[in-house]
């Protein structure tokens, strides 16, 4: 036996279960009460239709995120909150997941509590804990990897190394993003150490299994041309609505739960360097970042190893008595400061919306995009059931955007229905053998090909309906000149 494989095992304190226990069950109820506060947001109707459309891989994401939403919303059809448990059951996971990780840096009772609660105050963990989204299970994968490579550095048990490879392989199935947080950390364990970890052969079959859980998605990606590529540089130019490069960091710091999650991250990250155990994480945790902010990601890409920082965080606090100048950040009223501001930036949907005329709607900018879907699908009902007999028999909806695609699957299943935008474009193409199209949206990607196109309503005519969609045009196109096959080649977009 090396020298470097001599690492004591440590004794942990005890895991605080009641304690803990409580915070997870509080996010648990709180996030269960509000799921059901808003209609479906668009990416969920998205999920939805993927799921009726199940495939090994699709455009934009693997298939887990579809594969939950068809079975949830097969247990119970049209209902959000049925949809949304698997999104609260992973936040909770990641609660209990802090509180474990400050346990593995010596933390006890007070250090556990510290970090279990940084999660349950961050806006941008309860922001998706109520939603069902990739950004709600990806992260959950990374903090349980980081966890086992964390216990791993203790134990130097090689079964948590199997382990590490089993969770990523699942979080593979939600998206690709947890293959650069292993990118990063076995670069940096080469040079920080323990270069031990790379010799381990349980760290390689892990490896072999992700790869494997993948194939099936891989394959689906090369004979569709590998459209997650383009996808990647689509999110790379949306980037710049979020502000970019320059507002990669403060958006981070909102999502990582205003002063509290900063505090926390801020010591975290240092103490991971000064250990050289744990050095490898922090330089990680700022390599994923780095990699993230300059290759154009979403700021909550980071999402993942916030918890590892603020459970370093959390540890150090207790073991050592914090400078007076800020020790309040640590205290239960900088926790309960943090959860107010929740409310204020409308992170939580503690209002219902409403839809009546003489009731404006009580609920915050983030869900007012989530609301009057079936008001929207009533207007294209109600424009196809305006067009004559002979041109109705024939006619197919097409949207520009999935999001309203998705809607109109949901809740007029009976439209034959199609998109060339996003994943949905591969879901299939309207039949050769079919006439007239409503189409929804901008026309223009593909109105040449018809010899007609006539302007002949819009959505939402109620203005009290907030939806993304209020205003979108509706129009008539007629006299298709062109294949569907060539059609959608040329009109699919990203």
């Amino acid at each position: 036996m090396t020298v470097e494989q001599q690492v004591p095992v440590r004794v942990l304190p005890a895991f605080s279960r009641g304690a803990v226990g409580a915070v997870a069950v509080a996010v648990g109820v709180v996030l269960t009460a509000v799921s059901g506060q808003y209609g479906y947001f668009g990416d969920e109707l998205y999920f939805v239709a993927a799921g009726h459309h199940l495939d090994w891989g699709y455009a934009d994401q693997p298939p887990l995120l579809p594969l939950i939403a068809l079975l949830m919303d097969t247990i119970a059809p049209g209902s959000v909150a049925v949809l949304r448990i698997p999104a609260t059951l992973a936040i909770v996971t990641a609660v209990v997941l802090a509180a474990l990780l400050a346990r593995e840096f010596g933390g006890a009772r007070r250090a556990q509590l510290l970090a279990a609660g940084a999660v349950a105050v961050s806006p941008g963990f309860l922001a998706t804990g109520h939603l069902l989204a990739t950004s709600t299970l990806d992260p959950v994968a990374w903090i349980a990897v980081t966890y086992l490579l964390v216990r791993w550095v203790r134990t130097r048990s090689d079964g948590l190394l199997l382990a590490a490879g089993i969770v990523t392989a699942v979080g593979l199935q939600a998206k690709f993003l947890i293959v650069a947080l292993w990118a990063v950390a076995i670069v940096a364990a080469w040079f920080c150490g323990p270069r031990e970890l790379l010799r381990r052969r349980a760290l390689w079959a892990g490896a072999g299994i992700a790869v494997l859980a993948t194939i099936p998605t891989l394959v689906w990606q090369a004979r569709n041309g590998w459209p997650q590529l383009e996808m990647g540089r689509v999110v790379a130019e949306e980037s710049v609505y979020a502000g970019g490069m320059i507002g990669f960091l403060p958006l981070g710091f909102f999502a990582s739960g205003l002063l509290v999650g900063s505090v926390l991250g801020v010591i975290g990250v240092v103490r991971l360097l000064r250990v050289p155990e744990h050095r490898f994480l922090g330089v990680t945790a700022l390599g994923v970042a780095l990699l993230f902010m300059v290759a154009g990601g979403r700021p909550y890409y980071i999402a993942g190893v916030l918890p590892l920082l603020w459970a370093a965080g959390a540890a150090r606090v207790e073991q050592v008595r914090p400078a007076a100048w800020w020790r309040w950040t640590t205290t239960w009223p900088a926790y309960a400061l943090t959860a107010g501001a929740l409310l204020v930036v409308n992170v939580l949907p503690v209002q219902p919306a409403s839809m009546h005329a003489d009731q404006p709607l009580q609920i915050g900018n983030f869900q007012r995009d989530e609301i009057g879907w079936p008001a929207m699908v009533a207007d294209v009902q109600a424009a196809c059931r305006a067009l004559p007999p002979d041109v109705a028999r024939d006619a197919v909806v097409v949207t520009g955007d999935y999001w309203s695609y998705s809607a109109v699957q949901k809740f007029a299943p009976e439209l034959p229905s199609f998109s060339f935008s996003r994943g949905a474009a591969w879901f299939g193409t309207p039949p050769e053998e079919s006439g007239a199209v409503v189409f929804v949206g901008d026309p223009t990607a593909i109105i040449g090909a018809f010899r007609t196109g006539t302007w002949i309503g819009r959505l939402d005519n109620d203005e009290r309906v907030a939806n993304l969609a209020q205003g979108t045009p509706i129009y008539l196109l007629e006299g298709r000149r062109v294949p569907w096959a060539q059609l959608w080649e040329s009109a699919r977009r990203l």
